[in-house]
């Protein structure tokens, strides 16, 4: 066998990524490539784990959340004896070239693996997190989007009922973009995200001058990395361990209840969305994106454009290299967050 293209997805799941599969196998078979689908991410690559995908097999997933490939956070240069495995895999499955859709950590691996082990391979940026630098979207991010803001128009009822500040904790590694957009859209009283370190004292005086107008309630949307500010950090060491774990992020959202319940006659709910902006059917938009990246990225197989990531900029497919994505990451738009504050308070 040979001129077998490769497709895997690695990292966290996100909606959207069947609708990628599907895009390469369609845009593939117009030229007449095989595509070899690589199951549970870069283990798959390592342990042979590795079938055809046929038209047949990827009918109708478009619509259909998590990756019939699976998925994994396996990083084959943690294994010296797994990078062997690869070698021996890619010439047992005749792969000519690979397709990898995934996140930061996924593509800053992907780069490695073109610099250093020479594998042609493309990139396709995957996450929720919107946070992948070239490219202005990442699909998943409009449905993790459309769901958290489901969340804070149902909260805003019964915190206007019984009174109460609703905390939203969102996801959101490093970034606020979720946050920021869904408490927009959801007309958050306060967002507070990675990039600003929030003090409390000047959340607690925005509680206290909507109460004094007769707003006694409140709708603060945290993402699962914002910080507080080192003049007011009052998190301790155990805290602190517990809440920034790159392994686990998330529990700001409770502390800063307790935090506001201290300090201003409010009572305080707390509400962590955390897998279900992950989970279910990617929205439209998403759906359309992913098609779209899954098609360019073949075609920049066929024009040899490897060591580089599809992405999109205005309304337009580009191709980048991956030395300017691996291991960074996209902060929030100053413009954005500034619109957001006009309406805190």
């Amino acid at each position: 066998m040979d001129n077998y293209i490769g497709i895997l997805t690695g990292g966290g799941d996100c909606p959207g990524l069947n609708a990628v599969i599907r895009a390469v196998v369609r845009r593939a078979m117009q030229e007449k490539i095989a595509i070899m689908g690589i199951f549970s991410g870069w283990r798959g690559l390592i342990d042979g784990n590795i079938k055809p995908l046929t038209r047949y097999s990827v009918a109708g997933i478009q619509y259909k959340g998590g990756t019939i490939l699976g998925t994994s956070r396996c990083n084959p240069f943690d294994d010296p004896e797994g990078l062997q495995k690869i070698r021996d895999n890619w010439k047992k499955y005749g792969l000519s070239s690979l397709i990898v859709v995934g996140g930061n950590g996924t593509l800053s691996c992907s780069m490695r693996m073109w610099k250093h082990e020479g594998y042609p391979l493309v990139g396709v940026p995957k996450t929720i997190d919107n946070d992948i630098m070239g490219t202005d979207y990442t699909f998943g991010f409009d449905t993790a989007v459309s769901i958290a803001t489901d969340a804070i128009d149902r909260l805003h009822t019964t915190a206007e009922a019984n009174h109460r500040v609703m905390i939203v904790e969102v996801m959101g590694r490093h970034t606020g973009w979720i946050a920021t957009q869904a408490g927009i859209a959801g007309g958050a009283d306060i967002i507070l995200i990675p990039e600003k370190p929030f003090r409390i004292s000047e959340v607690c005086d925005l509680l206290r001058k909507r109460k004094a107008v007769g707003r006694n309630f409140s709708i603060v949307v945290v993402a699962e990395d914002a910080r507080p500010h080192p003049d007011e950090d009052y998190l301790t060491a155990e805290q602190r361990d517990r809440v920034y774990n790159e392994e686990h992020l998330g529990g700001i959202g409770a502390i800063v209840g307790r935090w506001i319940e201290d300090r201003v006659s409010l009572s305080s709910r707390v509400t962590v969305l955390g897998y279900i902006q992950r989970g279910g059917s990617p929205t439209a938009f998403d759906r359309v994106l992913a098609t779209r990246l899954g098609v360019h990225a073949v075609e920049m197989v066929l024009r040899g454009e490897f060591g580089r990531m599809a992405g999109m900029r205005g309304v337009d497919m580009v191709s980048v290299p991956l030395e300017e994505v691996a291991d960074k990451a996209k902060p929030v738009n100053e413009e954005l967050y500034r619109i957001a504050e006009i309406f805190f308070g």
